[in-house]
């Protein structure tokens, strides 16, 4: 393993891959220790404290890397681009323009992720005018005011700047991708869970019993195991490709094989359920405290986020129960946009390809549908478990568990992502990857 590192940062081209892209990670965490303009710092550092015990405002701030807590530029975090994104993908399955503009290539990802751009802009200048709101009158940090001198040009002055560190966090994300290692988006959000790992294992350390402590960091790594080998798993459906005779030559008759990865939607279908389950919590913060606003956040503050005994976040069983059924859909949501069984039917056909024992044409689409159907059962009813687990057992023992089962397969999964990236670039100067 020391031989890998070493062989890593031997190679010029990925020394400076990684060392750029460690320099992105140090340019986002200033970001997140810088507090927006037009604060009362007493105040948010009291709000800090508040925060760290948990509840709806642990959760967002874990996904931040802690910058909500301390209201700084990036207290949004990435949530706005991965909003944008869920409703963009679910846009091209019912506007045909958007399909039509996926199904061009390059040049139709360029347009879609230019239009992800702008709605990841007006989604944060939305979601930082309702923060500096909530943030002054106090509903959602406890009836303190952060925000004292509370007019429109200190509040514009705030939404700017939110906004435009939202745009900042886009922008690094996107660097990483093209001059990095790894995915950007992701990895900015792998950051930000480590970075809370030592505050979230203090927490949870103080409001359990040693007993339940290690409990439940045993079953993490035993889930972190068990998401190194699901993310292995694939079927190999076997393709024959037909001999041609052209001329003197004999070409074709190649077998190969295609590899269905029974985890095709990687961590994505998690990051999607989570940022849904954010919604009618975000909601119900803005709505009035008396009335029907009241009954609303009295039924979504008791069915979908509870305050233990302890102080700290354990979500209910309906939050529990609702995660892994949206982890479950976006699963096989994320799986039907990445593979296509007609259009991977009519490239085996029109290379003169079959699979053995399959008619070419609808015989080999309903092939295909079969088997991805049932190897993507498995694969996404193990992250529905991974990711409401640790949640079930805080729920249940009544501690806050704020490293959920959400943390792990993302840190996980982006580990294993970024680990095989550089993998490839070792095997292609012949010197031997992590994974063997």
């Amino acid at each position: 393993m020391l031989s890998v590192f070493r062989n890593m940062f031997r190679i010029r081209d990925l020394r400076n891959k990684i060392l750029f892209t460690l320099l992105i990670f140090g340019i986002y965490r200033l970001g997140t220790a810088v507090p927006v303009p037009g604060v009362d710092l007493d105040r948010v550092q009291q709000f800090a404290d508040q925060a760290a015990q948990g509840g709806f405002v642990g959760i967002l701030n874990l996904f931040s890397g802690g910058a909500l807590e301390q209201l700084s530029v990036f207290s949004l975090g990435i949530m706005p681009y991965i909003t944008a994104s869920i409703i963009m993908q679910l846009l091209a399955v019912v506007i045909p323009r958007l399909q039509t503009l996926q199904d061009e290539g390059e040049s139709g990802r360029k347009v879609i992720t230019q239009w992800t751009r702008y709605l990841t802009v007006a989604l944060a200048l939305l979601q930082s005018t309702g923060f500096t709101f909530l943030f002054h009158n106090g509903s959602f940090t406890g009836g303190l005011d952060l925000i004292p001198e509370y007019t429109p040009r200190r509040v514009l002055i705030i939404v700017i700047t939110m906004t435009a560190g939202t745009a900042l966090i886009m922008w690094l994300g996107e660097l990483i991708t093209q001059r990095g290692i790894g995915n950007g988006m992701s990895l900015i959000i792998f950051v930000s869970i480590v970075s809370q790992l030592p505050s979230q294992l203090g927490i949870m350390w103080a409001n359990s019993t040693a007993f339940q402590f290690f409990l439940v960091v045993s079953i993490m790594i035993g889930l972190t195991i068990g998401i190194i080998f699901m993310d292995q798993g694939q079927r190999r459906i076997p393709i024959q490709f037909s001999r041609r005779v052209r001329g003197r030559r004999v070409l074709g008759g190649q077998s190969t094989y295609i590899p269905l990865k029974v985890n095709m939607a990687g961590v994505i279908p998690v990051i999607f359920a989570t940022s849904v389950m954010y919604f009618p919590v975000l909601v119900s913060s803005s709505l009035p405290s008396s009335g029907w606003g009241q009954t609303v956040r009295e039924w979504i503050d008791r069915n979908l986020l509870t305050t233990g005994s302890s102080g700290g976040f354990s979500p209910s069983l309906p939050y529990i129960i609702i995660l892994g059924l949206l982890v479950v859909f976006f699963t096989y949501f994320y799986t039907a946009i990445q593979f296509d069984p007609e259009r991977q039917a009519e490239t085996i056909q029109r290379q003169g390809g079959f699979i053995p024992g399959i008619r070419p044409g609808r015989a080999t689409v309903r092939h295909l549908e079969h088997v991805l159907s049932r190897i993507t059962l498995p694969g996404s009813l193990y992250l529905a478990l991974v990711a409401v687990l640790p949640s079930f057992l805080g729920w249940l023992m009544d501690i806050p568990v704020g490293l959920s089962g959400v943390s792990i397969l993302i840190v996980a999964g982006v580990a294993l992502e970024t680990m095989k990236q550089i993998e490839s670039q070792l095997m292609m100067r012949n010197y031997e990857g992590f994974l063997r």
